[in-house]
């Protein structure tokens, strides 16, 4: 048997000269301080994520209808409508987004028989949990750009 010492009474006794208790202590602080900053993440990523989405399906079903209307009015229009159910569908405004449509070989005519139709749509991502309030020298949003290019059919106008 080993005498005790006067060190092993004094731990015994919790004199305060031990580290008993403090490791949950130390865990939460340090799970809240990595957890926290993990989870926003995750949140932004998913954000952004919904977003280019919604914007590249609204841009591939925007040049769809363009190319499938009977006038660039008419598929303007359309595509406009297509881009807002697009967006609404991943619970999104088109309020924040814009729509630019190109057509190639003639711009000035863009449903010709065999052109080509490009639509983009750019959108702006708000980052969550940030107020618009701020005026900070740092982007509170993320652009957002997609694009579909839809070829007119070489029957159009034919019927």
């Amino acid at each position: 048997m080993r005498p005790s010492s006067p060190s092993d009474k004094s731990a015994e006794r919790g004199d305060g000269c031990g580290d008993r208790g403090s490791a949950s202590l130390e865990f939460l602080t340090a799970g809240l301080l990595m957890l926290v900053p993990l989870v926003y993440l995750i949140l932004t990523i998913g954000t952004i994520q919904s977003t280019a989405l919604a914007a590249e399906g609204a841009a591939r079903q925007a040049a769809r209808v363009f190319v499938q209307a009977d006038s660039t009015a008419a598929g303007s229009a359309a595509a406009k409508r297509a881009l807002a159910i697009a967006l609404a569908d991943h619970g999104l405004e088109a309020t924040a987004t814009s729509i630019a449509i190109t057509c190639e070989p003639r711009p000035d005519r863009c449903l010709t028989r065999r052109g080509w139709v490009t639509v983009e749509v750019q959108a702006s991502v708000p980052l969550p949990l940030v107020p618009p309030l701020f005026d900070l020298r740092v982007p509170l949003s993320i652009p957002i750009e997609a694009s579909a290019t839809q070829q007119v059919s070489r029957f159009w106008g034919a019927g």
